[in-house]
């Protein structure tokens, strides 16, 4: 992933976009905290990506996305925005309204069935989880979507270091959609959110 990175800012490779499926592990990014890891049940890797910990599994799709963000206009705000946005179009192809939240990337869901919170908010769990590194303006690392991974598998760390909301999937929330569904919302969500590459300016 990385040398592909490297090439695209060599101008020697085309932009690509992995979608793949890990065994289970941990992997701890580049804030990640000790004390979040509470079971070692799996392998943890130590990642170049921001972020803290998070968990990949069967059932779970992986999107690296190797994109040259100078192309598209050197905003890396804007880009993690679109990555979230591009999330919640292809949620919606499944009638599931998928949310961002101020302070929190990622994105979430409600839970109306669940109690609400001790501060009365509604409930609400994390669908898909977003950490990147940008190197020379390309984009690596990216998106995780769960669609049926086993939940019970995230107890053994705190996902991305936040203790009062949980984790859902698609499965969870009562949709049995199968994988290569999901990626082929994702193939036709993606133009609607990345507009074609432009030279940046200034």
């Amino acid at each position: 992933m990385e040398a592909r990175a490297e090439a695209i800012a060599d101008g020697q490779a085309e932009e690509c976009i992995w979608l793949l499926e890990h065994p289970p592990l941990y992997t701890a990014g580049t804030s990640a905290k000790h004390e979040d890891l509470i079971d070692d049940r799996f392998p943890v890797f130590q990642t170049r990506r921001g972020g803290q910990f998070t968990y990949h599994g069967p059932g779970q799709r992986i999107i690296y996305v190797m994109l040259d963000v100078a192309r598209r206009g050197r905003d890396v705000r804007r880009f993690v925005h679109d990555l979230e946005a591009w999330v919640i179009a292809t949620l919606a192809q499944f009638n599931v309204s998928g949310e961002i939240r101020e302070n929190r990337v990622g994105v979430w869901v409600q839970r109306p069935e669940k109690p609400l919170l001790s501060n009365g908010l509604p409930a609400e769990d994390k669908v898909a989880a977003i950490g990147i590194r940008l190197r020379r303006w390309v984009s690596f690392h990216g998106i995780s979507i769960n669609v049926e991974p086993d939940l019970s598998h995230f107890e053994g760390i705190v996902p991305c270091g936040i203790r009062d909301h949980g984790v859902t999937s698609l499965v969870d929330l009562g949709l049995p959609v199968a994988m290569h569904d999901l990626d082929l919302a994702l193939r036709e969500t993606f133009d609607q959110v990345f507009a074609q590459p432009v030279e940046a300016r200034g």
